[in-house]
């Protein structure tokens, strides 16, 4: 269970890197999702997890495979502009 934490830790970062790409759309989306993400998680450790291809599984699921598009879209930007990167850190 502590490695779904972990990915859902990293999901609840998400909006802000959209942000950071500005894709507002995106952020609210995934903030919806999040919504959803949490839901199905509190609901799988204090109760009986939500059955397959439900709304709060669907979320979930989606939401996490957006978290990962979301970082990796991150990645993308960050190595095709490293100039502007390295500005902000000097």
């Amino acid at each position: 269970m502590s490695i779904i934490l972990m990915f859902m830790l990293t999901a609840t970062v998400t909006p802000f890197v959209f942000m950071h790409l500005k894709k507002t759309g995106f952020a609210l989306v995934q903030t919806v999702l999040l919504v959803g993400m949490w839901l199905y998680f509190f609901q799988a450790v204090f109760s009986v997890a939500p059955a397959p291809l439900t709304l709060l599984w669907s979320t979930f699921y989606v939401g996490l495979v957006v978290s990962f598009v979301a970082w990796i879209m991150m990645i993308i930007h960050m190595v095709e502009s490293p100039s502007e990167h390295k500005k902000s850190y000097q």
